[in-house]
């Protein structure tokens, strides 16, 4: 599960009491008033000005007075956070006002300030019962709105990679937390991270080749993805592969006169060849991973181009087209290593 950005630095960088950029909220009144969730008649300027450089001098690990992206890789990583370069480049060039290639106190400020003003402009959008709260409900109709199906399950996984006291829903403080430090800006490129970050090769086949954004396929994160994904998918493929070979054996010869239970399948497979026999055939399965995933994705993105549409969220239809087309020409392609 991906940690959350619920440090002790991190979670008390903007006002406790959740405005935005942790602003001074005046109370109409007296000092004895409420004012804002907190209850507190002022955010104090100079108490977030403290946090804000607490945070700032955690991730300044060269000790320079500014963030570069190294700064921002290591300083993070020591928090639990680790960011793909791209990501941390995108941060940089969001906050660099005067394009030194890094961030200065001051514009770390700024860029916290604005992102987190689009972070409040995503949270209203998915927060359809307007409750201050996302549930799984609201974020399998956000989803599907916008022609991404997926099921009640998948959406509580999302909720609890962000849940910090275990209710299963999400407040404004924790949907923050949990993507301040992050460059998504809108609910696509939100979309997008949470499935880079829940998608897991299992041994079998998806319809629907993963999807990447114009920015990921030119600077050539696309390809940092498969890779990582090849080597993930043949990991877990080997660790799996005498399960796969035992799957086998029973479909052959398991009958009602044979009745194969697990342990007999294995002793048997043992028995013919030694306990290597378990992985037979596990090679042609890893290195088929590779071109596989290569050709499913190039097919999906050519096919994409010729139903007429290069979008980042592909409507249902054309998702299926797409995908089902892709899968026929990869599995075509790689048929010789199944046989």
């Amino acid at each position: 599960a991906r940690r959350s950005l619920a440090s002790p630095v991190v979670s008390g960088v903007l006002c406790p009491c959740g405005s935005p950029h942790g602003s001074a909220v005046e109370s109409g009144g007296g000092g004895g008033g409420n004012a804002g969730s907190c209850g507190r008649s002022l955010c104090e300027a100079s108490e977030q000005d403290r946090r804000l450089r607490a945070l700032f001098q955690k991730l300044d690990v060269n000790r320079d007075g500014a963030l570069c992206i190294h700064d921002l890789a290591v300083g993070l990583g020591r928090l639990g956070l680790h960011r793909t370069e791209l990501d941390l480049r995108k941060i940089v060039k969001a906050g660099d006002k005067d394009l030194d290639g890094q961030l200065d106190f001051e514009e770390f400020v700024h860029y916290l300030q604005d992102h987190e003003k689009k972070l409040r402009l995503v949270f209203k959008s998915l927060d359809k019962k307007n409750d201050g709260r996302i549930d799984a409900q609201e974020i399998v109709q956000s989803l599907r709105d916008l022609g991404v199906k997926i099921s009640e399950q998948q959406a509580e996984k999302i909720l609890k990679s962000m849940d910090k006291n275990g209710t299963m829903t999400i407040d404004w403080n924790e949907w923050r937390d949990y993507h301040l430090l992050h460059p998504v800006e809108n609910i696509p490129e939100i979309i997008l991270y949470w499935k880079h970050s829940t998608i897991f090769d299992v041994g079998e086949n998806l319809t629907v080749p993963d999807e990447f954004t114009v920015e990921e396929r030119q600077t050539g994160m696309w390809w940092r993805h498969l890779v990582a994904g090849g080597g993930a998918g043949a990991v877990s493929r080997t660790c799996t592969a005498p399960l796969d070979r035992l799957k086998v054996l029973m479909q052959v010869h398991a009958s009602r006169s044979n009745n194969m239970c697990i342990i007999g399948g294995f002793t048997q497979m043992i028995r013919e060849g030694g306990p290597r026999s378990l992985w037979r055939g596990n090679g042609i399965n890893v290195l088929k991973i590779a071109p596989e995933s290569a050709i499913k994705f190039m097919a999906y993105e050519q096919i994409k181009r010729f139903i007429g549409t290069d979008q980042e969220m592909l409507r249902i239809h054309e998702r299926l087209l797409a995908g089902s087309l892709a899968g026929a020409i990869a599995q075509s392609s790689i048929y010789p290593m199944e046989v």
